[in-house]
């Protein structure tokens, strides 16, 4: 099994920016983690700052990964074409989000990608990424 997890804008600074909001560990830390705690799953990480970048991810992989979670950051609230991409692709999607963006101001209660996501978990910190991947190994499982 083959799962992408892609990174938006400025998650490249996780551990570093906002503490007290995204705590203080590196998401390349906790995706190490992630590795050894799914052991059976091929987990791939990608993170990119630029819009295009991660459409074209989702290109990419879109139709052979059994699963992508995507944490778009800024670009939840603002890309109809990320929004489309996803759309676009046969891979499942899982939008998720460090912080609880309902608990945060009110741009961010809106989300531009949920629609073509098969679900969304946010506010568990770095658990949001580990939840998603629970859902998609447990379902493609069976």
């Amino acid at each position: 099994m083959k799962i992408l997890v892609i990174n938006g804008p400025n998650l490249n600074l996780l551990g570093v920016r906002e503490k007290s909001v995204y705590g203080d560990q590196s998401f390349d830390k906790y995706f190490n983690d992630l590795v050894n705690y799914f052991p059976n799953v091929e987990l791939t990480y990608y993170q990119s700052n630029v819009e295009g970048e991660l459409i074209n991810k989702l290109h990419e992989v879109g139709f052979d990964f059994q699963g992508i979670v995507l944490n778009a950051g800024g670009y939840t609230h603002t890309s109809v074409a990320l929004s489309d991409a996803i759309a676009a692709i046969k891979s499942p999607v899982v939008e998720v989000h460090i912080s609880n963006v309902h608990a945060r101001e009110s741009f961010r209660h809106t989300s531009m990608i949920s629609k073509n996501c098969i679900g969304v978990i946010a506010g568990f910190g770095m658990d949001s990424y580990k939840l998603a991947l629970h859902y998609l190994t447990d379902s493609r499982s069976e």
